[in-house]
């Protein structure tokens, strides 16, 4: 892969991973209170309270998840292998990169793991 490919590839990534960071330090701000107060009503609306605050925090799971998946593929640029299939060692490709720039696994590999995910 070009420098510059990999330059923006490595651009891509810090620019998510700076975008959930600000995400997380909002939802710190406010991690002593839930997104969704309970207060005295009807039965429905207690549930649809606990519905919005279990997604709220489902949400900052995934946030911090997809946080240490973009930091790890900012480790793999410091150690060469930013762009390496994990399974087969195959260039990944620059374009399955754009589309996905913390990908680790080539097509063909990431194929063959969902279809080992669902049978």
């Amino acid at each position: 892969m070009e420098p510059g490919q990999l330059a923006l590839l490595k651009s891509m990534i810090e620019q998510r991973l700076a975008a959930l960071s600000l995400q997380a330090v909002g939802a710190d701000a406010g991690a002593r209170d839930l997104p969704v107060q309970e207060v005295e009503t009807s039965p429905a609306d207690k549930a649809t309270v606990r519905l919005l605050n279990d997604l709220a925090l489902e949400a900052a799971g995934h946030n911090a998840a997809q946080m240490l998946i973009l930091k790890r593929a900012l480790v793999r640029f410091d150690d060469g292998s930013y762009g390496e299939c994990e399974e087969c060692g195959n260039p990944i490709g620059f374009f399955r990169l754009q589309a996905r720039p913390e990908a680790r696994l080539c097509i063909t590999c990431q194929t063959r793991a969902e279809k080992r995910r669902a049978g």
